[in-house]
């Protein structure tokens, strides 16, 4: 999995693309990038598989200067976390951990 960032000079954002690699991405049929900056909606940021390699991504424009938890769900069921991710912390479930990214 991977995060890249991509800060805008003019506006607060933080244009965030979110990856999940080929080598994950090929034994699943859909992805989705779900967090506190959507509600963990499934639905909001569905990523873009690509055909040629497996691998799935999609761009968010976040604001700057805040955390956010998120995770992957992966064919709708099977959740998967950011390896690299600055932060993880346990859920409010205390089985199971979120990715944090800081802008």
């Amino acid at each position: 999995m991977s995060v890249s960032k991509k800060y805008l000079k003019r506006k607060p954002i933080c244009k965030v693309t979110f990856r999940v690699p080929a080598e994950t991405g090929r034994d699943y049929k859909t992805a989705s990038v779900v967090g506190d900056f959507n509600n963990w909606d499934h639905e909001a940021n569905r990523m873009k598989k690509l055909v040629k390699d497996g691998s799935f991504s999609i761009v968010v424009d976040l604001e700057k200067d805040a955390e956010y938890q998120f995770r992957y769900l992966l064919d709708g069921n099977e959740w998967a976390n950011e390896i690299e991710a600055e932060k993880h912390i346990t859920t409010h479930f205390g089985d199971s951990q979120n990715s944090i990214i800081v802008l």
